[in-house]
């Protein structure tokens, strides 16, 4: 890890492995620079090509970075071919916990994007549904994602006992580990962990990391942990996280809660 960087307007930064690492004072301003990161490469494509697939991520920790990406304005929208990391199994597309509905209101209900593929999580056969999404997804060739981190470290939905770095599946259905479980009712989601579901559709970690440019959001106290290990853990399943440490291009966006366990911070 290096050392750490401060500018003048209290953004710290610092590096472990290849991965960007930037604190900012507040959960809001950092989610405000995630987007505005975003805006610059959604930008940049847009320049570039007639249309482009991005894949965003869903959870409390986007809430922020979609509030302001979606407000920014003259962003080339309707060339965005857009797609979502994961998805529950078996959960009504309009329940509250629902990534569909997730993205639905934070996103696709307030931009024109040229086209949105959805998870459908509720079909009766999911093969088909992997199938033709990652169909869909070879077509876009995504440029960018955004991510989160989940608590027990998990990209998407590949949890430590369901990761592969060398996964030959592109997208799969997985259990989910108690522990996500728990970090998702104590999010809001659900009542209580034994009403999340415990399965789900998810791109796979070789999926995600085909993707040349990743935009992470990782704020509040709730991920103070799995940032300190995604920083110094060795780069393993147990931790999927720390493999971001070998992307060529992800910059992960704290806030002082989150990286309040990282030294020298």
């Amino acid at each position: 890890m290096t050392a750490m960087e401060t500018t003048k307007d209290g953004v710290a930064s610092l590096t472990a492995g290849k991965m960007k690492l930037r604190i900012y004072p507040t959960k809001r301003a950092a989610g405000e620079a995630a987007a505005l990161a975003v805006a610059e490469e959604l930008r940049r494509l847009g320049q570039l090509r007639d249309q482009f697939g991005v894949i965003f991520a869903t959870g409390a920790a986007q809430f922020d970075t979609l509030d302001f990406l979606t407000s920014t304005p003259g962003l080339p929208w309707k060339k965005v071919r857009g797609f979502h990391l994961d998805e529950y199994v078996g959960l009504d597309e309009n329940h509250p916990a629902s990534f569909r509905r997730f993205l639905r209101e934070r996103l696709t209900q307030r931009v024109d994007l040229g086209a949105f593929f959805e998870m459908n999580g509720s079909a009766q056969d999911l093969d088909v549904v992997c199938r033709h999404y990652i169909e869909e997804l070879h077509v876009a060739e995504p440029q960018l994602c955004l991510l989160g981190i989940g608590e027990n470290g998990h990209l998407a939905f590949n949890e430590p006992a369901e990761a592969d770095f060398q996964d030959p599946l592109e997208m799969k259905i997985v259990n989910l580990d108690l522990m996500c479980r728990r970090q998702q009712a104590a999010e809001g989601w659900f009542p209580s962990w034994q009403e999340a579901p415990e399965r789900a559709l998810t791109l796979t970690i070789p999926t995600v990391f085909r993707v040349p440019k990743l935009i992470a959001s990782v704020p509040g106290p709730r991920k103070a942990q799995i940032i300190r290990r995604t920083v110094q853990e060795p780069i393993s399943p147990v931790c999927p996280s720390t493999l971001l440490r070998t992307h060529p291009d992800v910059t992960v966006y704290l806030d002082v809660d989150s990286a309040a366990e990282l030294e020298n911070v």
